[in-house]
């Protein structure tokens, strides 16, 4: 059975881009591969808090040493990393605003990028222990960023995103990017199209 963890990051609800397309992917992926365990995590509905000095002081203090008021500071954490460690798949929706991602998304990826749970320390250098994880990142943005735009070095939300995941070890990332969508449905036809092919690649790999 394959577990799939769907995060969605915009604050817009119904009328978000980058939320349909994420909904698009997994009610797909359950289509083909009914077996799927899918876990929904709306980031918008339900914000995550900022990270405070008693959370900051709750992951620095080995377990068995936290006081119940740092346990109870720490359980969303790890109420949030249990759903990524356990997930096989894991689908983002990642808006971009002011050529980033969202705060919302921004304070999950501070939730969860903990060391000594998602990385840890080496003597070669940081290790990411999120391992074996196939990741899609779809993101929407108004204006056009892709290569070879001129507006593309303005996108921060793609290398970044790359980047803080490859760190903590989900290296196999597929970005879906719907550009230009203040400018009609283009960018949102150009994102489905690559997810149908997504989902195909994905139907023919579990059939082989």
């Amino acid at each position: 059975m394959t577990r799939l963890l769907a995060v969605t990051s915009s604050p817009a609800g119904d009328q978000s881009k980058s939320s349909a397309l994420v909904k698009k992917i997994t009610n797909d992926w359950k289509d083909h591969l009914p077996t799927t365990e899918i876990t929904t995590r709306d980031l918008g509905a339900t914000p995550p808090p900022h990270i405070d000095g008693m959370m900051i002081g709750s992951y620095f203090t080995p377990e068995e040493d936290r006081s119940d008021v740092q346990q109870a500071a720490i359980s969303y954490s790890d109420e949030l990393l249990d759903e990524l460690m356990t997930a096989d798949v894991i689908v983002i929706g990642a808006p971009m605003y002011n050529f980033n991602i969202s705060s919302l998304l921004k304070t999950w990826i501070d939730h969860v990028a903990r060391a000594g749970r998602a990385f840890r320390y080496t003597e070669t250098g940081p290790e990411g222990l999120i391992k074996g994880k196939k990741v899609y990142v779809i993101t929407a943005s108004g204006g056009n960023y892709s290569e070879g735009h001129p507006a593309h070095a303005m996108d921060h939300q793609t290398p970044y995103l790359k980047t803080m995941l490859g760190f903590m070890g989900m290296d196999d990332v597929t970005f879906i990017h719907a550009f230009g969508v203040a400018g009609g449905e283009d960018g949102i036809r150009a994102a489905e199209e690559q997810i149908d092919n997504v989902i195909q690649a994905e139907l023919v790999g579990h059939a082989a």
